[in-house]
């Protein structure tokens, strides 16, 4: 719940301004106010991997970089969750969610490999679900077209990964993005009902 926040803060560790430490009294004070929260994992149904990716774009004021969110589940819980800035500027919003599936399907993978040594079986499927459409149709076409051949080709990944079948890419809802809460400031009750799904809730 606090990964965008402190990874929004930390940009200005060098030179922070008035601003900068108001926001970080801010995020103590939720800290201190919420002791009493942490992830509940509770078995469940055999769900397998899930991952959402979500990126909002060009929401670095300074450099106009989007930020990618990345959460992954296992049978319901919560398991590995990332808010990083990307790496290159993206020129629309599809362009930055289908960055962001990349980086999803790299962490999904991983995961994917590292329960079949831990359980001595073999890697399976896992999916992967976006809240663009023009992205997940992107992570499927095998073609270059002429609006994606300047994205850099390591983002070009997950493409491979829907080939050999070992990420289906499905769509998602907005309201249903539960990486959202990793890429932008929300609102009181969004931000409440997002922590509450990703499996935060009092313990």
């Amino acid at each position: 719940d606090l990964a965008f926040s402190v990874g929004m803060v930390s940009r200005f560790m060098e030179t922070p301004n008035a601003e900068h430490w108001g926001a970080i009294k801010r995020i103590i004070r939720y800290v201190a106010g919420t002791t009493g929260l942490g992830c509940k994992f509770v078995k469940g149904a055999c769900l397998g991997l899930v991952g959402f990716t979500d990126s909002d774009h060009a929401g670095d004021l300074e450099k106009r970089k989007s930020t990618t969110g990345v959460v992954f589940f296992l049978d319901g819980n919560l398991v590995t969750w990332s808010s990083q800035k990307q790496r290159v500027v993206s020129l629309s919003s599809y362009e930055s969610e289908y960055i962001a599936a990349a980086t999803g399907a790299c962490q999904g993978v991983w995961l994917s490999r590292l329960l079949a040594d831990l359980i001595h079986s073999e890697v399976k499927k896992f999916k992967l679900l976006i809240d663009s459409k023009s992205a997940q149709e992107l992570s499927k076409n095998p073609m270059y077209h002429e609006r994606t051949k300047h994205i850099d080709t390591r983002y070009h990944y997950i493409r491979e990964c829907v080939s050999e079948g070992v990420v289906e890419v499905k769509h998602v809802s907005t309201d249903e993005q539960l990486a959202d809460i990793l890429t932008k400031p929300l609102g009181r009750i969004r931000f409440a009902e997002m922590r509450r799904q990703l499996g935060v809730v009092r313990v």
